[in-house]
């Protein structure tokens, strides 16, 4: 079976994963997917170096400059997604090959919806979080200010909607012994 777990920044999902992980799932994270997508001398890379030449540097990405770009330009963001996302989506089926007979995969996913990265999974797991709790993590955990991650919260699917479409929601209230719980009880319903 294939899991989408996703939840906006900050929301938890990382913690969820980790809980799924320990019950016995298979976990792929996108965003590790991601970076490898554009590593130096990768496909991803070259194709966003014609894109936004500025953005590549001695044959690196610069994420700050990119993001400079695509988190100010609804247009640009599409871009870089559908350069992106189609080399994430071949490296996952690659790591898929890895997961046991019968071991649930989870895809953490933070934009499962945006992307129509739902339609590859069979079941979606939505982690919410309220949002003052999910900027606060956020500004420690990267050391950003609020404005910044406000700005990547804006790009983001709204959590309601994204309640609609999901077919479980954890809710996510800081207490780690509830979002232990709460995970604990999707999953085995998953199983």
């Amino acid at each position: 079976m294939r899991v989408g777990l996703t939840g906006g920044i900050g929301s938890g999902k990382s913690e969820v994963a980790r809980i799924f992980e320990e019950l016995g799932a298979f976990i792929i994270d996108t965003d590790v997917l991601a970076r490898e997508a554009v590593a130096p001398h990768s496909d991803g890379l070259m194709a966003i170096a014609r894109a936004w030449p500025p953005v590549v540097r001695n044959g690196a990405l610069d994420r700050t400059a990119l993001a400079e770009i695509v988190f100010s330009d609804p247009q640009a963001r599409e871009r870089l997604n559908s350069i992106v996302h189609p080399f994430v989506r071949r490296l996952a089926q690659e790591r898929e090959k890895h997961a046991h007979p019968g071991q649930v995969i989870v895809h953490v996913v933070p934009l499962l919806f945006e992307t129509g990265y739902v339609e590859l999974v069979d079941k979606s797991v939505l982690v919410i979080s309220p949002l003052e709790e999910r900027i606060a993590r956020v500004v420690q955990r990267d050391r950003v200010d609020e404005e910044h991650v406000r700005a990547r919260v804006a790009t983001q699917i709204d959590p309601e909607d994204a309640r609609k479409l999901a077919d479980y929601v954890i809710e996510n209230d800081g207490n780690l012994g509830h979002l232990r719980e709460r995970t604990t009880a999707v999953y085995q319903e998953l199983v």
